[in-house]
């Protein structure tokens, strides 16, 4: 199963807040669909969702136009849309049963998804009277309760302690390993790092940065380097490039143990190790830097709106 994006745009009286957004995203994978608030992410999903009509572009599943009430869709909004008064099992009965599940077929899938996310002893229970992080997997289970071939999450992690965490990650794995087209958006990128091999990043209703992770990795590392001197701190380091290795590298950050620099142009790495060695510095680190998925989301999307 593939799903295509093609040049999608929307607006909302004069204000056009998707300016041509393209992405695709296939079976057994995820797409982190990653931006700032109100760069677009939630438009574009609800686009997905047939909840607003695009202006203009189209979606393909296979290569054919995308009939969402046709498909087995699970989607978890970031406002959690169950109703806090209501019976938790009830609520997942009736979702699954909408999205076409006999009530034999609703209640033994429900039975699962409360099991398999250790909250089945809440399923006689009202949502309200849930802590925050038992009300957020009971979220996933009404998701997943309709055994969705597309599953579209919106920060799904949002307030749960590492426990809860871990379940629902070992959740979301699985349902990639089973071959389900995923799509998940989130602030916090460890996650995306975790699940996603393809990222798409919109900034301001433009897709400004998209592709396989690790070659957008690979790519932003290039000419950079970390260092870490025995017996010097990082400042000390910092002070000994500028001083006596300008002419190799320049810095342009450091973490807690070690210095990143980034070669200037027409020098490799292999010089500037040997020119490291016969000053008789020791060098305690030294090697290819990869940036987080953080930095190079802050270098794309980090400007003022």
């Amino acid at each position: 199963m593939k799903l295509e994006v093609r040049n999608i745009r929307k607006s909302f009286g004069e204000k056009e807040v998707l300016h041509g957004i393209s992405f695709e995203v296939e079976s057994g994978n995820a797409l982190g669909l990653l931006g700032r608030n109100g760069a677009g992410k939630t438009t574009t999903m609800r686009i997905l969702m047939d909840v607003f009509k695009s202006n203009n572009g189209e979606i393909l599943l296979d290569g054919k136009p995308f009939e969402p009430a046709k498909q087995k869709i699970g989607y978890m909004p970031e406002e959690r849309g169950l109703y806090p008064k209501r019976i938790v099992q009830e609520q997942m009965v009736y979702l699954a049963k909408l999205r076409g599940m006999s009530k034999a077929e609703a209640v033994k899938s429900s039975e699962k998804w409360l099991k398999k996310l250790e909250i089945e002893e809440y399923a006689n229970r009202k949502l309200e009277t849930l802590s925050k992080g038992n009300q957020q997997k009971v979220q996933l289970a009404a998701t997943l309760v309709s055994e969705p071939d597309i599953i579209i999450l919106d920060e799904p992690f949002s307030g749960l302690d590492p426990v809860n965490s871990q379940i629902l990650k070992d959740v979301v794995n699985e349902m990639i390993q089973e071959g389900r087209l995923v799509i998940f958006s989130s602030h916090q990128m460890s996650y995306v790092e975790e699940f996603c091999e393809n990222i798409v990043v919109i900034n301001h209703g433009d897709v400004v940065l998209k592709g396989e992770l690790k070659n957008i990795k690979k790519e932003y590392g290039k000419n950079r380097m970390i260092l870490a001197c025995d017996d010097f701190s990082n400042e000390e380091t910092k002070k000994l490039i500028s001083n006596k290795f300008s002419s190799f590298a320049k810095v342009t950050g450091e973490n807690k143990e070690d210095v990143i620099l980034e070669l200037e142009p027409g020098k490799s790495k292999a010089e500037f190790m040997e020119a490291l060695l016969k000053e008789k510095v020791n060098v305690a680190k030294f090697g290819n830097y990869e940036p987080s998925l953080n930095e190079i989301f802050v270098m794309n999307a980090g400007d003022e709106a």
